[in-house]
């Protein structure tokens, strides 16, 4: 009996050791209010996010908060604090964990049989799994894909993320221009019915086109309040594709330099824009990365026609006799040969085959539209550009006659006012040639402006060292 016992302590403090690196649960509560409260905190002049700026534009920015923020760097700041990243930073920390797991080799089993109801009999037996046919290099092979998947759909997050910068910011300065542009007509309308007032006590005219001219002023008044509400609603989204409240906006100035003079469609060829849409397009790289992870899951299925292997020594202690012993063992592959599993794993390469072809047909089918799309919108831009400036020549003669006495200042009214009028269509024509311009870029995934924002890829240094848990 003693011996029984000398052999099981060693074993029992084995056993302990290999309790030691056990890992504990640790609690990681959310609390609603806090997490609101620290998100109501944020604002463009957080010293963390200068320190991000800085790091990836490569230079100091001074003073902080910048005077004015571009595109550039409101959309290193919507990097830094938009949640929308948070679940897709989680995907790559789970993939790189699944990394882990399929590495990691099979633990060895040890059973222990001591006798009932005789205490001089024991069995001790040791077994080493041997995975055969190349499994575990199957298994990490496809959890790399994966994880490199999961790196993509983290960098094509973040290009929605920039893309919706992109477009509240273009919402907030046509809404800012064109208020302005509503101003000026205002100005206009507001001196033409002083001069018919004038003209109308002189009873040269009657109140019926003094009172036109009123509904007019009124219709100006009415614009400019929309625009006040526009600005208003253009602000928050902007806030809201950042991740911050609109309070964080207090006091920010935007610009976008070169707004009014986008890249030429001679510039830009069908090839080119098809190509680019297939190459960079960072969902046709993921689709890519999970057909080869489907492809590793076949042939890791494959492999598993053929089973692993048991193998160790045995120990067998029964009336003061002990008996050593070397075994090992299978899996006998009588009544299958893994048939369920393959045509599975099969089914999901043909899925991922499919996605994927599926995937590049629309790509190329959406950059060729927009690339038609914002092709059009350029050749309006122009023509509105054209109407625009003859128009204000006309307003200079006008003003040339008035100043010659030989026009009146009621027609430099009318004049002013189509200038005006043609500014706001041509504006407009501008906002649908940038939103364009955004189509086509979200379809191929890359700036198109050679003056554009940095692109965005798995390996962008914008993407490295993100925070994480913002919001807790």
């Amino acid at each position: 009996m003693d011996a029984i016992w000398k052999r099981l302590v060693p074993l029992a403090g084995i056993l302990s050791l290999a309790g030691c690196a056990a890992q504990r649960y640790q609690a990681d509560p959310i609390v609603a209010s806090a997490t609101a409260s620290r998100f109501e905190s944020r604002n463009l002049a957080d010293s963390a996010l200068q320190s991000f700026v800085e790091q990836n534009l490569g230079h100091p920015v001074s003073p902080w908060p910048p005077a004015t923020w571009d595109l550039q760097t409101l959309s290193l700041a919507a990097l830094y604090f938009n949640p929308a990243l948070d679940s897709a930073r989680a995907r790559v920390a789970g993939t790189e964990a699944a990394l882990i797991t399929a590495g990691a080799r099979p633990n060895p089993t040890l059973s222990i049989a001591p006798g009932i109801p005789s205490p001089y009999l024991l069995t001790l037996d040791f077994a080493i799994p041997i995975e055969t046919a190349g499994k575990r290099g199957y298994r990490v092979q496809a959890a790399r894909s994966l994880d490199q998947a999961s790196r993509f759909d983290l960098a094509d997050s973040a290009w929605t993320v920039r893309s919706g910068v992109r477009a509240a910011l273009l919402n907030y300065i046509i809404a800012s221009e064109t208020l302005e542009l509503f101003r000026s007509e205002e100005k206009v309308r507001q001196d033409q019915v002083n001069i018919l007032e004038r003209i109308f006590s002189a009873g040269e005219i009657s109140r019926q086109s003094v009172d036109l001219a009123r509904i007019e002023l009124s219709k100006a008044h009415l614009a400019i309040s929309a625009s006040e509400g526009q600005i208003d609603e253009a602000r928050a989204a902007l806030a809201a594709s950042i991740g911050i409240p609109v309070a964080g906006l207090r006091g920010a100035q935007f610009s976008w330099p070169g707004m009014d003079k986008p890249p030429d469609a001679e510039s830009l060829s069908t090839e080119e824009v098809q190509r680019e849409a297939v190459v960079n397009r960072l969902d046709i790289r993921r689709a890519l990365a999970q057909y080869a992870a489907a492809e590793a899951g076949l042939q890791l299925e494959i492999a598993k026609q053929y089973p692993d292997i048991n193998i160790g020594p045995g120990y067998t202690y029964e009336e003061t006799h002990s008996f050593f012993t070397v075994g090992a063992s299978t899996v006998v592959p009588l009544f299958n040969r893994n048939q369920g599993p393959i045509a599975e794993a099969e089914t999901r390469r043909k899925e991922a085959a499919a996605a994927f072809l599926e995937r590049q047909a629309q790509v190329i089918a959406r950059s060729e539209r927009a690339l038609a799309v914002y092709t059009a919108a350029l050749k309006e831009l122009s023509e509105a550009e054209s109407l625009r400036k003859l128009q204000e020549n006309q307003m200079q003669i006008t003003r040339q006659a008035i100043r010659s006495g030989t026009d009146i200042r009621l027609n430099l009214n009318s004049v002013e006012i189509q200038v005006w009028l043609l500014a706001r269509a041509r504006l407009d024509a501008l906002a649908r040639a940038q939103r364009a311009l955004g189509e086509l870029e979200d379809a191929v995934q890359k700036p198109v402006d050679p003056g554009g924002v940095f692109g965005i890829a798995p390996e962008s240094p914008a993407l490295k060292g993100l925070p994480k848990n913002l919001n807790r």
